[in-house]
């Protein structure tokens, strides 16, 4: 249970009749080594890749449900611009260029005592001055989402991105769709 969050890329490869033979796509399906005789090639229209997988990044799930999403956090699909990849690229580079991590206590969890929270220090790193990244690419709260800390973790989730999105670049076909569910 928690925030689970998914970019994916579909590529529209429908075959017309008008399309010339170099135009046209070529989709088999198999499962240990046999084609699946049940998957009709000349019905499949599009074929959807996970591109990235997150769990917990609610600061990166809130730059998309912001700039992808119009502000509404409702477990859909949402489109995803090139250039809103891009965007969340640059802006995470720039919060990377502004880290500097310090050791300190870090909370790993959360324990329950008599009704009240108590959470779980070890040791671990925090970011020394995080103005840049609450300002670019604040966390969130929500039910099951992770830490509001600005800490290892946090730079974790942004460095999985950066490389989730470099592998973006080079893509020339294809939509991307942002989700995620909790």
């Amino acid at each position: 249970m928690g925030l689970d969050m998914y970019l994916t890329k579909r590529t529209y490869v429908k075959n017309w009749d008008h399309h010339s033979a170099d135009k046209k796509y070529k989709v088999t399906v198999k499962q240990g080594g046999k084609v699946l005789k049940d998957i009709k090639p000349e019905r499949v229209t599009y074929i959807i890749e996970e591109i990235g997988y997150w769990r917990k990044a609610n600061h990166i799930h809130k730059w998309f449900v912001d700039n992808c999403q119009d502000g509404v956090d409702d477990c859909r699909d949402a489109y995803v611009s090139s250039e809103d990849l891009k965007k969340l690229y640059d802006i995470c580079k720039e919060v990377m260029d502004s880290v500097k991590l310090v050791d300190d206590k870090i909370v790993n969890g959360y324990t329950f005592k008599d009704g009240k929270e108590i959470p779980n220090l070890t040791e671990g790193k925090r970011i020394k001055h995080p103005a840049v990244a609450k300002k670019l690419l604040p966390t969130s709260s929500g039910f099951f989402f992770g830490s509001e800390d600005y800490d290892q973790w946090y730079v974790e989730d942004i460095e999985q991105t950066i490389k989730i999105l470099e592998s973006t670049f080079s893509d020339e076909h294809g939509e991307y769709y942002y989700n995620a569910s909790w």
